[in-house]
């Protein structure tokens, strides 16, 4: 029907917009990340503590090893693996949806996509 067809465009013109919002984002998590890592990349400047953190395992080699608080680039590095998890799903839906080999469908992907960008 034609009221369908019309959804599905919109449907994948909007999962084309997110998609390069999405990938947007992650370069912005990413330029966030490389600025919260430390200046030295040595084993005890990645272990150690960041300013106002407090650290109960202070002189125990054991405990060392897996910090209670994780230092923020790690955060970071977690936001940027959720963010492209999303990625990738939100690609391989679009590209699912290409494949219907419909006109209408691939114009939408590429609207969105363009707009996705534009913003």
């Amino acid at each position: 029907s034609p009221a369908g067809m019309v959804l599905s465009v919109l449907v994948i013109l909007l999962l084309s917009v997110l998609y390069e919002a999405v990938k947007m984002g992650k370069a912005v998590l990413l330029r966030r990340a490389l600025l919260a890592l430390p200046r030295s990349l040595s084993q005890e400047a990645l272990t150690q503590p960041q300013e106002g953190d407090s650290d109960p395992a202070q002189g125990s080699p054991s405990l060392m090893a897996f910090p209670v608080s994780f230092p923020r680039w790690f955060w970071f590095h977690v936001g940027q693996t959720l963010f492209h998890v999303v990625q990738v799903v939100l690609g391989y839906m679009v590209m699912l949806a290409v494949m219907s080999y419909n006109a209408w469908i691939f114009l939408g992907a590429i609207v969105g996509s363009t707009l996705g960008y534009f913003m």
